[in-house]
């Protein structure tokens, strides 16, 4: 083809000039928003979090909030009520006003339950946090034996607080017990009978039978923890002392803080172990606030008095668990289900 027939041929193409270019309009996307030009359409509904919220999960809550109303509202806002009432447990209640917080806040006996109980609570956790820190961190490890001690210390809590009342009363017993039989000789004293020694001795056995639940809690936050962290750690030259204190223990904070509450619970809440082995004497060496509204309730038929001892120990494990929760921080805390 000569040069003159490719001239004509390009002067026969259909060209567009730059102006022409500027004005065409573009076609919109077919997924694009018209609100906003590029803008994926989303389901707004879906991707919402007050729409989420809104959702069937509030329903989700009904069966929990019904049950915590019925045997956890109801029953307290009936013992805040009793407590302004006389009552010995039969008839009806009569209402006495004040009368039984002036006699139970009057009473010396109340303060020194009172204190007996703080005391509980701060001999139990000094007896529980340490060992049970150790021993959950240990059984979170390797060992072969590892599944052996697990079993062995996690016994006591196989058994009931009252079964485990029993067989301390008797294995304590001045005149059968064991320390008599093996003539062990300083061991030959009167545990539960003497004043001075009886409540620390309940101190020693509420430790004994919690240690393993606590234990466990440990074990499972233990294994949690993530292995590198150990791994880059010891690259760095630490020693397991080291990873304790640096890796193990920061990790194990929230898990501390559950802990921790659930041991003071359970100080206040010592009722059946301590019932068994003392019945809360020798005198009231003993005799902490459970133990002082069951005997005000039920052995002097005092049901308002013991009504307001209940509302103080409500109280009382109420200011512990605030006072925890502000200390640590876990009000603080955030949560991989928060906005779920």
């Amino acid at each position: 083809m000569s040069s003159d027939g490719t001239a004509a041929a390009a002067a026969d193409r259909p060209t567009s000039s730059g102006a022409e270019v500027l004005l065409r309009k573009k076609e919109p996307l077919p997924d694009a928003d018209p609100s906003g030009p590029g803008s994926p359409r989303r389901s707004i509904s879906a991707s919402s979090p007050k729409a989420s919220r809104k959702g069937p999960s509030l329903w989700m809550l009904a069966p929990a909030v019904a049950f915590f109303a019925a045997f956890g509202l109801v029953p307290l806002l009936g013992t805040v009520v009793l407590s302004f009432c006389d009552w010995n447990g039969l008839g009806s209640p009569t209402f006495s006003g004040l009368d039984n917080w002036t006699s139970v806040l009057k009473d010396g006996s109340t303060y020194h339950a009172l204190w007996l109980t703080v005391l509980m609570c701060v001999g139990t956790f000094v007896v529980q946090f340490p060992i049970s820190l150790l021993l959950g961190v240990f059984m979170a490890g390797q060992q072969r034996y590892r599944a052996v001690m697990s079993v062995l210390y996690f016994l006591p809590l196989l058994f009931s607080a009252a079964a485990i009342g029993i067989a301390f009363k008797n294995l304590l017993d001045p005149n059968f017990g064991v320390s008599n039989a093996l003539h062990l000789g300083l061991l030959q004293q009167d545990w539960l009978g003497s004043p001075t020694l009886a409540f620390w001795v309940i101190i020693a056995v509420v430790s004994w039978c919690f240690i393993p639940f606590h234990s466990l809690l440990y074990q499972a936050g233990a294994r949690q923890i993530p292995k590198s962290l150990y791994e880059a750690a010891q690259l760095d030259g630490a020693g397991r002392v080291r990873c304790f204190f640096s890796i193990t223990l920061p990790q194990l904070k929230y898990t501390m803080v559950t802990s921790t509450t659930l041991m003071i619970v359970g100080a206040l809440t010592a009722f059946d172990l301590i019932y068994v082995m003392t019945n809360g004497g020798p005198g009231d060496a003993t005799r902490i606030l459970p133990v002082d509204m069951y005997l005000d309730g039920f052995k002097s038929n005092q049901m308002g008095v013991a009504s307001v001892v209940a509302v103080i120990l409500i109280g009382l494990a109420l200011s512990f668990a605030l006072l925890l929760n502000k200390l640590s921080g876990s009000d603080r805390m955030e949560s991989q289900m928060e906005g779920m």
